[in-house]
């Protein structure tokens, strides 16, 4: 199926395989890529040396493009009374585990897009960069417009969608609150403002002239096929993908994602301090998903990291960030090509 999608990303179905920053990397995106669809590289928490790496990765797998994605977000100020806050939280998980909360390193794990990393990728020719949060400074935007390659970023609202494709997007993901990982909201932190994929969806593609690519909830040949009747131009799939061969997840998490648990998710703020879909566990149950003793993003991992390690090597994902959409039917054990080709029997005739 070729559209204006299609032909903007140079790819051969209007399919994008959802980045997934912790449980997937090049082997993932160059099987999707391969396949016909665009596949994603998750760059927002890789250093610099596994930035290269990866990238290497891509260009020797693929010759067809792949999409790098990144975060956009402002790193806060540190604020010592609100750390200091969320320690005494979980203090009585580190007390049961054994572990001593003094010796949590301090940090986020996640950076935005800077010309630093500009830098690094600028010889590697991207010929898609998505972004979460928003959109990097003008001065940035600019510099990677000129390289040719295409921008998409996430829109969780019609306002955020108008902003977006006002201030220089090529192409919006309208992205539902069955999604899993991260809200890419950014104008907000109003949770009510969140719609479903196909509420969202048909409301954004009539606010903007850009091609709106859906996300959410979609993880088979039907919901692709929903999705492209409301106007739609493609779809982002990422919950499908994660039991994939190719994908990285670890035992633990394909577990709940194949299991009962994965009828149960929730926004969170416990693992990162933005809300983000996941797998009800333990801690999430305990503390209420959405506490706000959660330092702001990304602070909140860093604490939390120590009793996540502890537990999964007990074999539990109880402390542990397992993200996942609402929507797990399509999440199979096969290899990525196989997992492309039946979300893309809705572009033919035969579905």
């Amino acid at each position: 199926m070729q559209n204006a999608l299609t032909t903007l990303l140079g790819i051969e179905h209007p399919l994008i395989q959802a980045p997934m920053a912790g449980v997937q990397g090049a082997t993932l995106a160059v099987a999707v890529s391969n396949a016909g669809a665009l596949g994603s590289l998750p760059c927002a928490m890789l250093t610099p040396d596994a930035l290269q790496r990866e990238l290497k990765a891509v260009q020797a797998g693929t010759t067809h493009p792949v999409n790098l994605n990144f975060f956009c977000h402002v790193p806060p100020e540190p604020d010592a009374e609100r750390e200091a806050a969320w320690r005494d939280t979980l203090a009585p998980y580190y007390a049961e585990a054994g572990l001593d909360i003094g010796a949590a390193l301090a940090g986020g794990g996640r950076v935005p897009f800077s010309h630093d990393t500009a830098n690094l990728i600028e010889a590697f020719h991207p010929p898609v960069l998505s972004f979460h949060f928003g959109l990097p400074a003008p001065d940035l935007l600019a510099r990677v417009k000129r390289w040719g390659s295409v921008v998409l970023s996430s829109a969780t609202t019609v306002a955020e969608a108008r902003w977006l494709a006002a201030h220089g997007a090529d192409a919006i993901i309208a992205q539902g609150l069955e999604a899993g990982g991260h809200r890419g909201m950014f104008q907000s932190d109003d949770l009510s403002s969140q719609m479903g994929t196909m509420a969202l969806l048909p409301q954004v593609v009539a606010a903007v002239d850009v091609p709106v690519i859906a996300a959410g909830g979609i993880a088979d040949a039907a919901g692709v096929a929903a999705a492209m009747a409301l106007g739609a131009a493609g779809v982002q799939v990422g919950t499908a993908y994660m039991c994939s061969h190719e994908a990285t997840t670890s035992a633990l998490h394909r577990a709940a994602l194949q299991g009962e648990a994965a009828q149960h998710t929730a926004l969170t703020t416990l693992f990162s301090g933005r809300p983000a879909r996941g797998i009800l566990n333990r801690v999430m149950r305990e503390l209420g998903p959405l506490n706000p003793a959660a330092p702001a993003f990304p602070l909140a991992t860093a604490a939390m990291a120590p009793l996540r390690a502890h537990w999964e090597t007990l074999g539990s994902g109880d402390f542990s960030p397992l993200w996942a959409g609402q929507n797990t039917r399509g999440c199979q054990n096969l290899p990525a090509v196989d997992i492309t080709r039946q979300l893309t029997k809705a572009f033919s005739l035969d579905l």
